[in-house]
């Protein structure tokens, strides 16, 4: 028979037993539930360019919509180097344009009257010549006069002749290496007005994504170094949960699978899914594995809840999650 100090402890621990048992983790019907955090994985929003805080859109606590102005920086400099380029652009545009093109139409126009005025005097030496000729085979001419007579028309027929390759190469473009040359000119031109704007866009920033501005890290007028961050912002889809599972419930944890999150203040339980789950245990004991020790192994699991759903959730906050 038992005495009445054994029997009092055998029914304490029964008490206990059926108590344990008789919450929702021990209840034969309810998934398991395992405690748990949020973590956010935060955007470090900063310019590749350095310069001097000139305007903060965005304050911390505030939601923004995707590409909406975060902050700008001082721009002076960039700006004068974009409008330089342009500037370059146009004027090697503009070569390339008048090579491909010849002379203009009054320089042609010049060649022209040139020729005209050449093959006038043409037609007075000729004629001249004629006469001379006429007069030389009656006698009334010297060989001498003769001579100099047709050397002026045959002169006069040569400046003509010159003066019409003229108008034909005036007529012509630039020669093909020259062209080719400053086609390359244009082009990089071009390249060099390319990154001027992109140096120059780069000194307004807008937000990657819509989200939550969790923080501003700078001041109006403080000097930002190239890469700096300025707000740091936590987006809706970058909210997950992490929770730890004993060795003894891992093969039921699957990716996909979807789990129930309870916190404190929630009003209803929100979904999640999990989209990780860790290859090696956390906290292994450095003992010999054996029955006891495996009962203290545990795997990170990370599961994320849909945007609308992060909202309600922060990062550090306690949560309850409930494997489905």
């Amino acid at each position: 028979m038992k005495r009445p100090a054994a029997l009092a402890r055998t029914v304490l621990a029964l008490g206990a037993a059926l108590a344990a048992c008789a919450l929702p983790a021990c209840s034969s019907h309810a998934p398991p539930a395992y405690q748990g955090y949020v973590e956010g994985e935060f955007v470090y929003v900063g310019s590749s360019q350095p310069g001097r805080l000139q305007q903060l859109d965005v304050a911390r606590g505030q939601t923004v919509a995707a590409q909406a102005p975060l902050f700008a920086l001082e721009a002076t400099d960039e700006t004068a180097a974009r409008d330089q380029a342009e500037r370059l652009l146009a004027a090697a545009q503009a070569q390339l344009a008048d090579l491909r093109t010849g002379k203009r139409v009054p320089e042609l126009d010049v060649v022209r009257a040139q020729i005209e005025q050449a093959r006038a005097n043409e037609r007075t030496s000729s004629a001249a010549y004629r006469r001379d000729e006429a007069q030389y085979r009656a006698g009334g001419l010297s060989r001498a006069q003769l001579d100099a007579s047709r050397a002026l028309a045959e002169s006069n027929t040569a400046h003509v002749q010159e003066l019409e390759h003229q108008l034909e190469v005036a007529a012509l473009p630039g020669r093909e290496d020259q062209i080719k040359a400053q086609r390359a000119q244009v082009a990089a031109a071009t390249a060099a007005l390319a990154q001027a704007r992109w140096k120059l866009d780069e000194k307004a920033v807008a937000a990657p994504s819509a989200g939550l501005v969790y923080d501003t890290l700078y001041r109006v007028g403080e000097w930002v170094a190239a890469g700096s961050p300025v707000v740091r912002m936590l987006p809706p889809q970058n909210i997950k949960l992490r929770l730890f599972v004993p060795e003894s419930v891992l093969g039921a944890v699957t990716v996909g699978q979807r789990v129930l999150v309870n916190c404190d203040g929630c009003r209803q339980d929100i979904a999640a899914k999990i989209d990780y789950v860790a290859a090696e245990s956390e906290y292994t004991p450095p003992v010999i594995f054996s029955n006891e020790s495996r009962a203290k192994l545990v795997y990170l699991v990370e599961a994320r809840p849909t945007p609308a759903d992060a909202a309600a959730l922060h990062p550090g906050q306690p949560v309850l999650v409930r494997l489905q």
